[in-house]
Formats: C-alpha cells, structure tokens, sequence
C-alpha cells in the first residue's frame, strides 16, 4: 500500500507525479519517536522544515536534530522554519540531544540548526558543545552537523572544523542567479567561501552541500552549479525537487517537477566531476540517509589519504 504526499508538506499542488508515492510509514515507531522529543523538548527538522521523508526516517528509527530553538532569523522562500525573534539558547539542549542519541541507539546522528544571526557566533561554540555532549555518551557515533553560512566569520568555523565532526554541510540550495531570491538574507558566494574553508580547514573531514531543484532554473545553470562546488572540493552533494511548504506569499511556487531519469542523470554528471558521493531524486533531502554518503566517502579514501 502506498500513500501520496500531498498538502501536508507541499500545498503546491493536490496531486504530485506518481513517483512521489511512498509506503506507509511505521506509526507505532513514529508514536515513540515523537513521545521522546516531546518529553525532552526537543526540535527535528524533519517535523519543522515539514520533510516529506519523516515518516520512513521515523520509521527507522532515525531523525536530524535541530538545536538552538525552532525560530530562525532568516526567512529563506524555500523553508517552512518559521522565521523572527528566536529564543534564548537553552544551556540543557546538548546534553538532551546527547541522551536522546544513546536513548535511540544512533550509530549515525545530524545536528542542524536555525539560522542565529542574533547570536555573536551565530551558533557555533553550542554546535560543539554538542558534539561534545554526544562523544561523551556514545563515542562510537558519527556526526555530521549542518550549520548555516555563520556569516563566515573565520573563528566560528574554527570551532567547529575543531570539535572534529565527520561530515560537515553547509547547502548551497540553488543556482547563483535565483540565490538572492530563495535566500534573500544569505549570498552564493558566501556560501561557497564557507565551503572551500571547510575544506582548507580540516582536508580530511568530509564537506557536504544540497541544492533544489524546480525553481526556475536551466540545465546549464545546473551543470554550472555542479562544477563550482567540485572545484572547491565538496565531497558529497545532494539533489532534490523543491516542493513549496505552504500557498502564503513568503513561499516561492514549484515550476517545473523534475522525473526520475532526469535525477539519475544528475547523479551521473555530478560523479563524473568528481564529487565522491551523490545522492539525487525527487524525495531526496540533505540529511535523508546520510550514512551512506559517509560510509561512500570511507570506501573512495585511498590507502595514503586515508
């Protein structure tokens, strides 16, 4: 049996191309994964950024913490966040994340957060107080954090690039010519610059980006965007159709519904520039199944860089 993902992640349109169609989740095992975040009073982005693929990642027993509170200070055109004044930074929250880590049994974790700009480090000493937290009770578990572009201020992503995550992301999210319009508080060049620190900073740790796709844009525009983030060395990238969250004005509209084929050849083109894992399909989000692009990335090290 199958369902369609309709108007709760996508008010775009009543009824999506055929390939958006997925098994019925596990209830009972999203039951006990939202009774423990709402014991602890913890944020997913899977429930906030409305992720079409909570119900499978929940199913499994696998979700993206989103820490430093669920009220970004951008208003991206793309993201169901909600935007405006954020909260205090909760002082207890990484310590929570790290216990709800061993509680799930997670040999694989992604800590995300909102947008800070309110903050002077606009977040990056509580993402390694995090991981911090999360070493300390289950030094077996890979992280990967996706932080936003911390404005680049250089000692942010020092601090981070230090607490030694595996996977560090950072998303790109579109082409260079709809950049100011999907992200209107962020800059394409920025967003690369943070990249290519990333990987100047720590060689060896493995750098991640994501963009969507139906915006608007051209295939060259696609092609282009894929070979300036393999000239600065990303690792891993991901590729998915934009489905708008809700029918309100902040949210851009979905103009073109990529097919299957059309993501397998993404794929095709991004690995023959030479990024070491590539994951593309409608449903595909930057945290969906992140393991596999780490685990992809280990196996493609050869004997001397590894």
């Amino acid at each position: 049996m199958v369902h369609i993902v309709q108007d709760n992640y996508s008010s775009e349109v009543h009824n999506l191309p055929a390939w958006f169609k997925q098994d019925i989740p596990d209830m009972g095992q999203i039951g006990k994964m939202k009774s423990l975040f709402r014991s602890s009073g913890l944020h997913t982005v899977c429930e906030s950024a409305r992720c079409p693929n909570m119900g499978k990642c929940w199913g499994r027993g696998v979700a993206t913490f989103m820490i430093l509170g669920e009220i970004c200070t951008r208003a991206c055109r793309f993201c169901a966040v909600r935007a405006g004044r954020p909260q205090a930074v909760d002082p207890k929250e990484p310590r929570q994340i790290a216990q709800a880590v061993r509680q799930l049994n997670l040999r694989y974790v992604v800590i995300t957060s909102v947008a800070r700009d309110d903050l002077e480090d606009e977040g990056a000493q509580h993402f390694v107080e995090t991981i911090e937290a999360i070493r300390e009770v289950m030094p077996q578990t890979k992280i990967e954090v996706l932080v936003p572009d911390f404005s680049n201020k250089i000692e942010s992503l020092k601090k981070l690039v230090a607490a030694g995550p595996e996977v560090v992301s950072h998303n790109i999210e579109t082409v260079r010519r709809l950049a100011h319009d999907v992200r209107p508080q962020a800059d394409h060049d920025r967003s690369l610059e943070v990249l290519k620190n990333f990987k100047r900073l720590a060689p060896t740790m493995f750098a991640k980006t994501s963009f969507m796709v139906g915006l608007g844009e051209t295939m060259e525009e696609i092609d282009d965007l894929m070979k300036e983030l393999s000239l600065i060395g990303c690792d891993i990238l991901t590729i998915g159709q934009y489905l708008a969250p809700t029918r309100g004005r902040r949210h851009l509209r979905v103009n073109h519904f990529y097919t299957p084929q059309e993501f397998e050849d993404f794929k095709k083109r991004g690995l023959a520039l030479g990024f070491k894992h590539v994951m593309s399909g409608p449903l595909v989000r930057s945290s969906f199944i992140a393991e596999e692009g780490y685990k992809d990335c280990l196996g493609k090290l050869s004997p001397l860089n590894g």
